[in-house]
């Protein structure tokens, strides 16, 4: 070994880094990280500062922002290695190069495996006996010399050493550690485990001949690189429920030979049996644990992270769907016993009057429920009816469709609307605030119907793991889940825009730059002085300083302000800029704003400039066009059949629309009016092969499905959306889904036949054959809290997302 070095500073910048990573050109990474240093928000980045970073989105921002974060955290820890490697006195050159040139942090552990230290084992209890020089022989691999002959002259009785075998015993203890803490030789193994390790599940003994929701792994074996996340999480279920076992395989007979090559094992050498049998007991007794248990932290981490985006990708398209828009509505929450709780909502949401209603009792409750409905629906006149979609929705509906139609109301619509949460929100301190002298039954029906009203406004309002459109999300990490989940509902707020004048607190919360401490005295100073006339008029509310204001006032919007692009997603750093293109047109900037003709008539090269380029000069054309479109589709209510509004009413062969509810990696749920959910598998999503659902169908759309199967007595209805005849040699319903059904009820709502969960409780994310959601998922992320993947080095080399 060289002598030990003189540690030196080296400067770091992450910047190059992350671009090679990420493909992404160097200068947009350095003014992402330079505006993230400053506190801007990645929504004001990717919308307003597209010249700086080279029009990056938001996806490709959070991915510099987090691999950023993880080459700070390597860079640390290099340097916190480095200064012990020094400290020691075994810091060389060649050492100190090869940990610098360490791209992930598996690498760099494993270099420093050898010289960190641990606790009391075989080997350093060896070592304490004198035997070190004797294990550098067998790491050696002389050509000359007899092993037995050089073990007699360590043999001490004093110190533990009977004899040569106990000598070459104990020095192959020595051995055997720095085999398994060889570096060459642990990525050769974690390697082979990637490509070739199998998992095995089986069910505990005591379990044998009892049926569970885990009957699907009482024998199941699947490869570590095909195994995809939903079907891990099963397992991993199975394991906690005590109802399943499982362990890791690998076949290491093939790999033996780099193995020996790794550690310069020499067939001629007399040590060469020492080395292969020390070589044995280093694999068997200390590398394979530890590697078999680092290879169970990635695939939870990978399957964490992939159940994350499909959570993440549901939500947004649920906080994304169309709204009804500003009309009056009647929010109705059915029930059974305690009666349907009928809430009547002004345009903006607004609470004006409640009524309960009997209509299942028959004879005169049926009576009463139709006089008071009808007298509710004439004194406030609501554009349509929102009927919640849990127990007794469907009964609901018909009987206020009946009741229209009768009364020749039949312009009012009905629409069934997904109450997942509703419970949630109406006994949170939230609903209390905003509601403190109703009924938690009559919060959740003005819930209901502000749902329909404004989805996107109503759902912020909620915990996002209470909507249910999640994948095992009560087995992921929840600090990532939390994470991602606060992203996505930043985003979509941001996209959408918000009404200042009307928003609530929590809506406002999620706006770029605000946060809820200052969304409430936003909504405070808007009660104590009267609405916001303009933009600028938020600069008086008490905290909310320029670079906040800098960061929302594009995102918030101000109906009929002041200032005509006040109600655009302009930012009114650009006003001036509009104001020129106004003068320079021959108009006034209130007849530019909305004219599609004039903004056409724009040559936007005469306006490119130091600060502004095409770009936003585009961004700012689409809104002088039409200035703060909403980019959500247009609503249009689903249609079930009147006939079919129980399980027991389906039949196989039957046509349905329905709504995709959740979209798992294995299929989707789609909501046909019967209070069960169908599943849709992967295989009968499309007539052509589909590897992720999300590919074909997302979360609010609706879809045509016929049914293949209906098993009555399980609660699972079999559908599918293929035109060619369907079910493509596929297993009977639900043989495939693992532990979980899908019903209605959702645990942790406190209702019966409401608030999917979505987590397996009682069941939507089953597993069954699918490929895995898209996009990236690399799991080693470096995020704060939540460790990192000892293979994502490998999982690149080997092209696994």
């Amino acid at each position: 070994m060289s002598d030990p070095v003189v540690l030196a500073p080296v400067p770091f910048d992450p910047v190059p880094l992350v671009a090679a990573e990420l493909g992404l050109p160097p200068a947009g990474v350095a003014a992402v990280a330079k505006l993230l240093g400053e506190g801007a928000t990645v929504p004001f980045i990717a919308r307003y500062r597209k010249e700086l970073t080279g029009g990056l989105d938001e996806v490709q921002i959070r991915a510099v922002e987090e691999r950023r974060a993880y080459q700070e955290e390597l860079h640390k820890r290099r340097t916190t290695i480095l200064a012990s490697l020094a400290e020691q006195g075994k810091l060389t050159d060649e050492l100190q190069g090869r940990i610098r040139a360490c791209t992930t942090k598996t690498e760099l552990e494993d270099l420093y495996l050898p010289f960190k230290p641990k606790r009391r084992t075989r080997a350093t209890i060896a070592r304490e006996r004198g035997l070190q020089p004797l294990a550098d022989r067998i790491l050696a691999q002389p050509r000359a010399g007899d092993p037995r002959q050089e073990a007699a002259a360590f043999v001490d009785p004093a110190r533990g050493v009977g004899d040569p075998d106990a000598a070459l015993a104990g020095a192959r203890d020595i051995a055997a550690e720095a085999c398994a803490e060889h570096a060459g030789v642990r990525r050769l193994v974690r390697e082979r485990y990637l490509r070739q390790g199998l998992l095995r599940a089986e069910v505990v003994p005591d379990k044998q001949n009892e049926p569970t929701k885990f009957e699907t792994y009482y024998d199941f074996q699947e490869g570590v690189a095909t195994i995809p996340s939903h079907r891990f999480l099963a397992i991993q279920r199975g394991e906690a429920e005590g109802v399943l076992r499982s362990r890791l395989e690998l076949d290491l007979a093939p790999l033996r030979p780099a193995l020996q090559e790794q550690l310069g094992l020499d067939s001629r050498s007399p040590f060469a049996g020492e080395l292969e049998t020390a070589l044995d007991d280093g694999l068997k007794r200390l590398l394979l644990p530890s590697v078999e248990t680092d290879v169970r932290l990635a695939l939870k981490e990978q399957a964490d992270r992939d159940a994350v985006e499909v959570f993440a990708d549901n939500l947004r398209h649920l906080l994304l769907a169309a709204p009804l828009g500003e009309r009056p509505v009647l929010g109705v929450d059915p029930g059974i016993r305690t009666g349907c709780k009928c809430a009547a909502l002004d345009a903006t949401g607004r609470f004006l009057a409640t009524v309960t209603i009997f209509p299942g009792q028959g004879g005169g409750a049926t009576e009463r429920a139709r006089r008071d409905v009808l007298a509710l629906v004439q004194e406030h006149r609501p554009f349509a009816i929102a009927v919640g979609n849990g127990t007794g929705g469907r009964e609901t509906e018909s009987f206020l469709r009946r009741t229209l139609t009768e009364a020749g109301l039949r312009e009012t619509l009905v629409v069934a609307v997904n109450e997942a949460g509703a419970s949630v929100y109406s006994a949170s301190d939230l609903a209390r605030e905003e509601h403190p002298d109703l009924d938690l039954t009559i919060r959740g029906a003005i819930s209901i119907g502000r749902r329909l009203q404004d989805p996107l406004a109503e759902l912020v309002k909620i915990d996002p793991q209470a909507i249910g459109v999640g994948q095992y999300q009560h087995d992921v990490h929840q600090p990532l889940l939390g994470r991602k989940l606060a992203e996505v509902v930043e985003s979509c707020v941001n996209r959408v825009g918000v009404e200042v004048n009307t928003a609530s607190a929590p809506l406002l919360g999620h706006v770029a730059g605000i946060g809820p401490a200052l969304a409430k005295k936003i909504v405070r100073h808007r009660e104590e002085h009267g609405p916001f006339r303009s933009r600028a008029a938020l600069r008086q509310v008490t905290g909310l300083g320029p670079r906040t204001f800098e960061q929302a006032a594009g995102f918030l919007r101000v109906r009929h302000g002041e200032h005509p692009l006040d109600a655009s997603a302009v930012h009114p750093e650009r006003y001036g800029l509009v104001e020129r293109m106004a003068r320079d047109l021959g108009v006034d900037t209130r007849a530019l704003v909305g004219d599609e003709e004039l903004a056409r008539r724009i040559e936007l090269g005469r306006y490119v400039d130091g600060e502004v380029g095409l770009p936003t000069l585009r961004d700012i054309l689409a809104e002088l066009a039409k200035p703060g479109r909403d980019p959500r589709d247009q609503f249009t209510p689903p249609r079930f059949r009147e006939d079919v509004q129980t399980l027991e009413d389906v039949q196989p062969g039957m046509e349905l629309e329905g709504i995709v509810t959740n979209v798992t990696a294995f299929g989707a749920f789609v909501d046909v009016g019967v209070h069960q959910d169908g599943l849709v598998h992967v295989s009968e999503l499309a007539d052509r092969f589909v590897r992720d659902p999300r590919e074909v169908v997302k979360t609010g759309d609706r879809l045509q499905v016929r049914v293949l199967e209906v098993d009555r007595v399980r609660r699972r209805l079999s559908l599918t959306a293929r035109q060619d005849g369907g079910r493509r040699g596929r297993a009977p319903a639900g043989a495939d889904a693992g532990p979980e059904t899908a019903p209605r009820d959702r645990p942790g709502d406190g209702r019966q036949g409401r608030d999917r969960q979505g987590d397996g409780r009682q069941g939507r994310d089953r597993p069954g054959d699918g490929r895995g959601p898209r996009g990236p998922a690399r799991p080693d992320q470096g995020q704060p809290g939540f460790g990192y993947n000892p293979f994502a080095d490998l999982q690149q080399r080997l092209g696994r997302k």
